[in-house]
């Protein structure tokens, strides 16, 4: 008996479990066997009676059935895989031979292919397959150059107006070179000549030539934008000069088509010398007004590297006039230098030319050298400073009333 309740659990466990797993009956296949095994085990308990006997041939036919089912689902999975890998092979081979095969085939495809009936139905899905792929890739297609089309158009778009804008600033800024240039045309038969002297190359090292060809460069441009331009002379120029060198790294292929007369020749040889005046911080002759008649000669060299008075002996030795800006008479100046640039010089002479007006001229001065601007002259300010103070004082009250009243008759009564 124990024999045979063995062979019961292995016919159980391996060919009826796994049966009843595949047909859904394992959770009601395990109540049957453990009532049998009980039922087995009851009647081992039991004297069993001899003409008792156990039933096998039910199991035997599950056992074959379930062991049948199983191989024949393995062989027809293995089948199937074969099958399809078959197909695979067939695609393959088609394509190679240049046939209408689709790139891509899904395996609910591939079996849609094995099932059709015969070999002209399998080239016709296959070419419905194939067409359909053309068609997506086409639609995709169709979609990216659609897409690329849209952000070209907004590139051009954006492209278009900033060439717009360029055109009209390009158009704009060649205008406006033509009539600076016309201007400049101009001032070189009827504008008032303003003279820069070139003889100061040996004083000066090349650094300091270079920066005050800089500041020549900025003199032209600022002449050349105004409505009423000097006609700039560059006299005591060498060829092959420092100087010259200079301009041409500056000026590059523009300094041949430069508006401006350039000579070898000292501006006495070209000007009479009672219409010259020198330009000087040095002179002792303070320049009050501007005269449209004279011809104004500046000095083309930086200031904090010259000695003093270099230019006012140049212009002595060539027995011209000299002048200095009123710099002191209208500006309280602080520790600053009061040396000026080259283009700051060209500001004030041109305002000069044009308003007249001491004021708005030296307004080009640069604010970090004086605390601020009078229009009396400083040295009467000063005077009228020290009679107020001795006013406050009351020292010689009267005295210092009366001269007050001389000195200022239409500003003071004495009383």
């Amino acid at each position: 008996m124990q024999s045979a309740n063995m062979l019961l659990r292995r016919i159980v466990r391996s060919a009826v479990l796994p049966f009843a797993a595949q047909q859904g009956m394992k959770k009601d296949l395990f109540p049957h066997s453990r009532t049998l095994s009980l039922a087995l085990c009851l009647k081992q308990d039991k004297s069993c009676e001899p003409s008792e006997k156990l039933d096998l041939d039910e199991w035997k036919k599950v056992m074959k059935s379930g062991l049948q089912e199983e191989v024949s689902g393995a062989v027809s999975e293995a089948k199937e895989l074969s099958s399809l890998a078959a197909a695979r092979e067939t695609l393959e081979m088609w394509r190679l031979a240049g046939r209408a095969v689709p790139e891509n085939i899904s395996e609910e495809q591939l079996k849609a292919f094995m099932e059709c009936p015969s070999k002209s139905a399998k080239k016709k899905y296959l070419k419905y397959l194939h067409l359909k792929e053309l068609h997506k890739k086409n639609d995709k297609r169709k979609m990216d150059e659609k897409r690329e089309r849209r952000l070209e158009a907004q590139d051009q778009a954006s492209k278009t107006d900033e060439t717009k804008k360029r055109s009209f600033i390009c158009l704009w800024s060649s205008t406006m070179d033509k009539a600076y240039n016309w201007r400049a045309a101009q001032s070189m038969i009827f504008g008032q000549p303003l003279v820069f002297d070139m003889s100061y190359e040996k004083e000066m090292s090349v650094r300091e030539v270079a920066n005050t060809v800089r500041q020549i460069v900025q003199s032209e441009s600022c002449n050349r934008r105004s409505v009423d331009p000097f006609h700039i002379h560059f006299c005591n120029f060498k060829e092959d000069s420092l100087y010259h060198r200079e301009f041409i790294k500056n000026y590059r292929e523009a300094w041949d088509k430069l508006l401006i007369t350039v000579t070898d020749q000292c501006y006495t040889e070209i000007f009479p010398k009672d219409k010259l005046i020198y330009l000087t911080a040095d002179s002792p002759k303070v320049m009050k007004t501007f005269d449209h008649d004279k011809i104004y000669i500046v000095g083309s060299m930086v200031d904090k590297s010259i000695k003093t008075g270099l230019s006012l002996a140049r212009a002595k030795r060539l027995g011209l006039e000299t002048a200095a800006l009123p710099l002191e008479k209208y500006l309280l100046w602080s520790s600053g230098a009061k040396n000026l640039s080259l283009d700051q010089m060209m500001h004030i002479l041109l305002t000069l030319k044009d308003t007249a007006d001491w004021k708005k001229a030296l307004e080009f001065v640069p604010k970090r050298k004086y605390c601020g601007f009078v229009n009396t002259p400083v040295k009467e300010m000063k005077k009228t400073l020290d009679v107020s103070n001795t006013l406050k004082l009351g020292k010689g009250r009267e005295e210092v009333e009366k001269r007050f009243a001389r000195n200022y008759p239409k500003t003071y009564k004495v009383k």
